[in-house]
């Protein structure tokens, strides 16, 4: 089994990779390899961020690693929350409040289109590659699940009826946009 860090110490970025990853990988926390403190993300992109999360592991550990970012990108926001995602509402990862803006910042609009983008930054003996995943889908109106986190109570995936937040673990992974960047991910690893 191949170990390899994950720059995050999201305990539900984790588990949701590590069940894409399944048992050809062991992730390794950043608490694990004694990375304790936040890890800089001041980059104006996604692909930015990703990649100044794994370079700070790497420089630190000189391990393999990656680190991932992801924004939910609203159209009728030009785009907004995207790389602010996670700090949206406030300086702290809140997620209810996150939802509340969302929400009244979408009051009476009505094109609710939106998508989740991920992407990942590998540093693999060296060299740095990136993986991006991608859901299209639309913003309720309301809150509805308590399965997930973020904004999944409020994202409805294009082909289905329910948020991420109202279906199982497995059923999110297979479709979701943190999902398919990890399969492209670990297709990748297995190739090597």
């Amino acid at each position: 089994m191949r170990k390899i860090i994950f720059a995050t110490n999201n305990a539900h970025k984790l588990s949701e990779v590590q069940a894409v990853l399944g048992d050809a990988f062991e992730l390794i926390t950043l608490r694990e390899c004694g990375i304790t403190e936040d890890i800089p993300e001041t980059a104006p992109t996604l692909e930015g961020n990703a990649l100044q999360k794994a370079r700070y592991v790497y420089e630190k550990t000189g391990a393999d690693c990656f680190a991932d970012d992801t924004g939910l990108e609203v159209d009728a926001l030009g785009g907004a929350p995207g790389v602010h995602s996670a700090r949206y509402a406030t300086d702290g990862h809140d997620f209810a409040a996150n939802n509340r803006l969302l929400l009244k910042n979408l009051e009476g609009v009505e094109n609710r289109s939106a998508h989740f983008r991920t992407v990942i930054a590998l540093i693999l003996d060296g060299e740095e590659y990136l993986f991006e995943g991608r859901v299209e889908g639309v913003i309720a109106t309301e809150e509805s699940g308590c399965g997930g986190f973020g904004y999944d109570p409020l994202f409805v995936p294009s082909g289905e009826i329910i948020t991420f937040a109202e279906m199982s673990a497995e059923a999110k992974n297979a479709i979701s946009h943190r999902g398919r960047a990890v399969a492209e991910l670990v297709k990748f690893l297995k190739q090597r």
